[in-house]
């Protein structure tokens, strides 16, 4: 078995330089890097959110890779920076600044040649609940902080390592004390906030999911996502919402084009991009 990847060596990852860098908002953080592939033809889209348990120790140029590898494929990616725990972020801008970033894509398509019949989220750990959360937020009240009206639909979303219910996170103690701290307290001190946040209890799901997670992840747990998933698939409206744990990787290799697994990754983006 080869050695596996630790937080030092996914912050040494190559960044791929984007396309384009475009703001959605004012503040510094408020912007996306988007990877165009060749062709005029308007090309299907990745929603990319990157990882880091919510906090500004990394940002979105670790998957400037990853980001990079799909547009090589023939599908863009709108590759999403936002503001985190410690940089301006927590509830609620973290998931105001991705519902914004997300919604941006409208203006984004009159520009360049974008098919926003096909837009996926894809994250990884902490983007993985962004993406899942993505993907559940039509059903937010307009009473919520983080509504925003007609939200752009989704035709999936893929979780690589992600939380789906913030209070399991913090039941299992997911990044050390992340979650509660993202949702500004604990879930006995704010349950409308983590009622609002966590996808596990935000309503009938109602696109289709693929949830990959490593055996050995020491960040995110797999039995803590297998339970995630199972409270998933019980709100299921005529939907899939499949998981696969992978033998033998951590938390790290779902996001490294050049590792062994990647080919588990590119098959559920793809069967995700093919569901209409």
């Amino acid at each position: 078995m080869s050695k596996r990847l630790t937080r030092e060596d996914y912050g040494k990852f190559n960044s791929v330089e984007p396309d384009f860098r475009l703001s959605y908002g004012t503040e510094s953080d408020q912007f996306g890097d988007l990877y165009l592939p060749s062709g005029d033809r308007p090309h299907p889209v990745v929603i990319m959110l990157h990882g880091g348990c919510w906090r500004n120790r990394f940002g979105l140029e670790p998957l400037g890779r990853v980001a990079g590898h799909l547009q090589q494929m023939g599908i863009a990616v709108w590759n999403l920076e936002y503001q985190r725990l410690g940089q301006g972020g927590g509830w609620p801008t973290t998931m105001q600044d991705v519902a914004r970033g997300a919604d941006h894509l409208r203006l984004l398509a009159r520009i360049y040649p974008l098919n926003l019949e096909k837009v996926i989220a894809v994250g990884h750990s902490a983007g993985g609940h962004l993406g899942l959360w993505l993907g559940a937020r039509s059903h937010l009240p307009s009473s919520s902080e983080l509504y925003f009206p007609d939200p752009l639909p989704l035709t999936g979303v893929l979780s690589l390592a992600g939380v789906a219910d913030l209070v399991r996170g913090v039941a299992w103690d997911v990044c050390q004390g992340a979650c509660a701290e993202l949702m500004g307290g604990l879930p006995e001190e704010v349950p409308e906030r983590y009622q609002q946040a966590s996808p596990c209890q935000m309503g009938p799901v109602k696109i289709p999911q693929v949830h990959l997670i490593g055996e050995y992840d020491e960040n995110v747990r797999a039995k803590m996502v297998q339970e995630d998933v199972f409270e998933l698939q019980k709100q299921a409206f005529e939907v899939s919402i499949d998981l696969e744990v992978i033998p033998e990787i951590g938390h790290f290799e779902l996001v490294d084009p050049t590792s062994h697994v990647w080919p588990i990754v590119e098959k559920a983006l793809k069967r995700l991009l093919l569901t209409m």
